[in-house]
């Protein structure tokens, strides 16, 4: 029992892990693509209990940041924009050690648009969760060995990271960035 424990946290630990440790590969095949817009809003965040603060500049900077770094790769003929709203986050501030190790995570919203169309190519946005990389163990919480601006990059870079994934997905159930 204790082995099929310590085997689940081992693998939540790797999927956990940082949304920019594969930027020096070649970039997941996504077709005709390339980033044009990166638009990135805070309007109506909230700010999760608990939470150190971060401004609404500190928030869009950091993801459209991370957002370029992972996108600007692609180098189709095709345009798309991005339009992401950040919706609320947690950066975890230092807790009590095996009893309450709090996690940092961000959530947003994502709307894809096909500038050939001028149209989003997704109706309703999409809504992304994403939660810190677990890089230093599911016992100590990164309010203990992180600065809310490093918090707020990782949290963007899985972000980031996550755009990716879902974009992956709907090019090949829905055909999206073919080029035509």
């Amino acid at each position: 029992m204790l082995r099929n424990i310590f085997v689940g946290l081992l693998m939540v630990s790797v999927a956990a892990c940082s949304g920019a440790a594969d930027l020096q590969d070649a970039p997941a095949p996504l077709g005709d693509f390339r980033l044009g817009h990166n638009i990135v809003v805070a309007p109506k965040v909230v700010k999760g209990p608990l939470s150190r603060n971060a401004t609404e500049e500190e928030l869009t900077t950091a993801l459209q940041t991370a957002i370029a770094e992972r996108f600007d790769r692609y180098e189709g003929k095709k345009l798309y924009h991005f339009g992401v709203s950040v919706e609320g986050y947690v950066l975890a501030a230092p807790g009590i050690p095996l009893l309450l190790a709090p996690k940092s995570m961000m959530f947003v919203n994502i709307s894809v648009w096909d500038n050939a169309a001028n149209a989003k190519m997704n109706t309703k946005a999409h809504k992304i969760t994403v939660l810190e990389s677990l890089d230093q163990g599911p016992l100590l919480g990164s309010g203990y060995t992180k600065s809310a601006e490093e918090q707020l990059k990782n949290l963007s870079q899985n972000v980031a990271k996550s755009i990716e994934r879902y974009l992956t997905k709907q090019k090949a159930e829905k055909g999206w960035f073919t080029g035509e």
